[in-house]
C-alpha cells in the first residue's frame, strides 16, 4: 500500500485537482478561501453563474466520511452538498453569504441549540464515537503529560464508550466558527468531521469553543445551558468534553486554551 501524502506534498498537487474538478464540473474559480488544517476551499460559479464551493480534502480518518454526512443533512441546517467526486476528494458545496461566522452573533449558543437537533439524524454507516475512542485512549495514553489530565480522560474513555443512548449523526467539531451566516437559511453548518455517538458528545466542541468567551463561567455556562435546554445528560457531556479535548490537545496554536477549559471543568466534575 501506498505511503499517505504528507500534507505539503498534497498542498503542491491542489493546482492540479483543482483546475481538473473545475474542468469536470464546469466551473469559473474564483478567490480561494483562508487555509483550512486539512483542506483547500474556494469560490465558484456554475456553468449558470449560480455561485458555490469547491473543496478539496486531504483524506484523514476524520473527515473521510464528510460528504456521506452533507448527503444525509441534505441542506437541513447545513451546507447542501451539489456535487461530489469521491476519486479527487472533491465537493462542490453551497456558497454561505456573506459568511460571517456565528462566533460573531449576540446569541451564538441559543443558535447552536436549535442546529444540534436537526444534525441527529440517523448515525447508520457512518464511523462510530466508541471506535474513535479507543483511538483517542491510544493518543491520550501516549501524549498527555499531565496526569491528572491524562487519568480523567482515559477514565472517561473507559467507561463512556459502552454505554451510551441511541446513536445518532454527529458533528464533532461544531465550534463557533464552523457555522456560517447565509442566505438560504440564516446560519448553516459547515466541515463536519461525522460520527455516530451519543447526543451528549454533541456539546464537547461547543463547550470547548473559545472564540464563544473564555473564562471558567463561560465554558461551564455553555455545558449547562446545552444540556438543560436539550435534555441531554450534564455529567456524560461534560465526561466527552474532557476526553475529546484531551486527545485532540496536540499540534495546534490553541492547545493551552483548551487544555485550560478541561482543567475547569475537572474542577466542576
Amino acid at each position: 500500500m501506498a505511503e499517505p501524502l504528507t500534507h505539503a506534498d498534497w498542498l503542491a498537487g491542489v493546482p492540479a485537482l483543482l483546475a481538473e474538478t473545475a474542468t469536470s464540473w464546469g466551473l469559473t474559480l474564483g478567490q480561494a478561501y483562508p487555509p483550512g488544517a486539512a483542506g483547500h476551499a474556494v469560490r465558484a460559479e456554475l456553468p449558470d453563474g449560480t455561485p458555490a464551493v469547491l473543496k478539496l480534502s486531504n483524506p484523514h480518518r476524520e473527515s473521510l466520511q464528510e460528504a456521506d454526512a452533507l448527503e444525509r443533512w441534505d441542506g437541513d441546517g447545513a451546507v447542501r452538498l451539489l456535487e461530489r467526486d469521491d476519486t479527487h476528494n472533491a465537493m462542490l458545496l453551497e456558497r454561505c453569504e456573506p459568511g460571517t461566522f456565528l462566533s460573531h452573533s449576540d446569541d451564538a449558543l441559543g443558535v447552536l441549540i436549535g442546529l444540534l437537533p436537526r444534525l441527529w439524524k440517523s448515525g447508520a454507516g457512518f464511523n462510530t464515537l466508541e471506535d474513535e475512542a479507543s483511538i483517542w485512549a491510544y493518543d491520550v495514553a501516549r501524549n498527555v503529560r499531565d496526569a491528572t489530565l491524562r487519568d480523567a480522560a482515559l477514565h472517561y474513555l473507559r467507561v463512556l464508550p459502552a454505554t451510551q443512548g441511541e446513536q445518532v449523526l454527529l458533528h464533532q467539531d461544531m465550534h463557533g466558527d464552523n457555522v456560517l451566516a447565509a442566505q438560504r437559511e440564516p446560519w448553516l453548518v459547515i466541515d463536519p468531521k461525522p460520527l455516530a455517538g451519543e447526543r451528549e458528545f454533541s456539546v464537547a466542541p461547543i463547550v470547548r469553543s473559545s472564540e464563544l468567551g473564555h473564562s471558567k463561567r463561560d465554558a461551564l455556562h455553555r455545558l449547562d445551558r446545552l444540556t438543560a435546554e436539550l435534555g441531554l445528560d450534564r455529567d456524560r457531556a461534560l465526561g466527552w468534553t474532557v476526553a475529546q479535548t484531551a486527545a485532540w490537545s496536540g499540534g495546534s496554536d490553541y492547545v493551552d486554551v483548551h487544555i485550560q477549559t478541561v482543567r475547569w471543568l475537572l474542577e466542576d466534575a
